[in-house]
């Protein structure tokens, strides 16, 4: 089940290294670690979508369905869901596990890329 739009589009293992590695070169890439039985995280699909939206051009923001892609989540030692990994030049730069406000959410991207802009983060 694609719940997906084209501000937050579906990652699989095979487009991964494209859509996130190569792409957060460009611009950081947020991903969400999501499944459809999953409660909360449906309930962060409204403010990652307005995320993805208010961000476009300055941060992407993109979707892997666990349930279909448990190897990639693996891969990445996803163990709980929701969970949000944000890439910059190709490497993990944050993890986030957990429900957050949009808010919550803006400020700890916000602190964490200001951080690594500054090179604060190695």
């Amino acid at each position: 089940m694609n719940t997906t739009d084209t501000h937050t589009p579906s990652v699989t293992r095979a487009s991964f290294s494209t859509q996130v590695l190569a792409a957060s070169h460009v611009q950081p890439v947020l991903v969400d670690f999501w499944a459809a039985w999953c409660g909360p995280c449906k309930a962060m699909n409204g403010p990652l979508h307005e995320i993805a939206t208010e961000r476009a051009g300055r941060l992407a923001v993109v979707k892997v369905d666990v349930d279909a892609e448990p190897e990639l989540a693996a891969d990445l030692h996803i163990r709980s869901i929701p969970t949000l990994v944000l890439f910059r030049d190709g490497r993990v730069v944050d993890t986030l596990v957990g429900l957050r406000p949009k808010a919550d959410l803006l400020s700890h991207i916000d602190s964490v890329l200001g951080a690594a802009s500054a090179g604060v983060l190695a």
